[in-house]
């Protein structure tokens, strides 16, 4: 089984990097699942001089920037499509200012993927929409292992 992590990272003070290291590691420790971290792949496969200037050129020269960001949606987008099987998303203040998280749960719902969405803020303040795209919704990560341990547990003992 590989999970993709979803939420944000352009807006996201540590780049979304530190929840998805403590979520990735229990999934390989105790479920032996892989995942999709787009915080730490999201420049490995650029040149580096797309490395050193693609954010500044958001709005110095969007027209060297666009180029790039559309290699990292359509690799971000292959990966969810075709290589994982399900989405871990944290949904808090900073996926708000972003526009990838939500077309991931969308495209994920779309595609009959589990949707598991990790509440960063009040339910209430999720769009609907959003609730919509999700198979189960927790109010924290370690509600999320619980369920998960279990429902890998269920399935062995079946």
């Amino acid at each position: 089984m590989k999970i993709y992590l979803a939420g944000a990272i352009e807006a996201a003070p540590d780049d979304g990097a530190t929840w998805r290291k403590e979520i990735g590691d229990f999934l390989s420790a105790e479920l032996d699942w892989d995942v999709f971290d787009p915080s730490q792949h999201e420049q490995d496969f650029l040149t580096q001089l797309e490395k050193d200037n693609f954010r500044q050129w958001k709005s110095a020269d969007i027209n060297k920037f666009r180029p790039v960001i559309k290699k990292i949606i359509d690799r971000d987008l292959h990966q969810l499509l075709n290589e994982c099987q399900g989405v871990i998303c944290l949904w808090d203040e900073y996926v708000i200012h972003g526009g990838g998280t939500h077309g991931e749960l969308t495209l994920a719902y779309e595609h009959d993927m589990p949707v598991y969405l990790v509440l960063g803020m009040p339910l209430e303040k999720v769009p609907s929409w959003i609730v919509g795209c999700t198979t189960e919704v927790f109010e924290n990560f370690q509600d999320l292992q619980k369920y998960l341990s279990a429902s890998i547990k269920k399935n062995i003992d079946e």
